[in-house]
């Protein structure tokens, strides 16, 4: 059964959201998806942004370990639909609704994943807990 994660960040910019709509299984035979962990994976609807696809699946790996652990036999999480409304989304916030949602379905710990405004530069700051910035480059979202 799928359920729904909606993502809110208020700032003076007027914030960042995204709603990630999910659900999780064994895999399955046919399934297309990316190999997050040796029994983690990550199915996407079509059309997904291949920036959204990567920060989706850096919110997928941080809790990586802790789900193929309680799920031995494997884990698909299939992502049925990614929302948001382009003034008020860049594509990291969809690490943090990726997280948002493994922790709402299954009581996963903090990992320190989130998003600050910062006055003073007029931007948003993210940050990933102990773990390393996926990627960076200079692209404009």
């Amino acid at each position: 059964m799928s359920s729904t994660y909606k993502y809110r960040f208020r700032s003076p910019l007027g914030g960042l959201a995204a709603d990630l709509t999910a659900e999780c299984g064994a895999p399955a035979d046919g399934d297309v998806h990316l190999q997050i962990d040796r029994s983690v994976r990550l199915a996407l609807p079509p059309g997904v942004n291949w920036r959204d696809a990567a920060w989706l699946s850096f919110g997928l790996a941080v809790h990586a370990t802790d789900l193929a652990s309680r799920h031995p036999e494997g884990l698909c999480v299939r992502v049925t639909s990614f929302d948001f409304p382009l003034a008020h989304f860049r594509s990291e916030v969809a690490a943090l609704a990726m997280d948002g949602w493994l922790r709402q379905e299954f009581g996963l710990p903090d990992r320190g994943l989130g998003v600050a405004f910062d006055a003073a530069g007029g931007t948003y700051r993210f940050h990933w807990g102990t773990h390393e910035e996926p990627f960076s480059d200079d692209l404009v979202n």
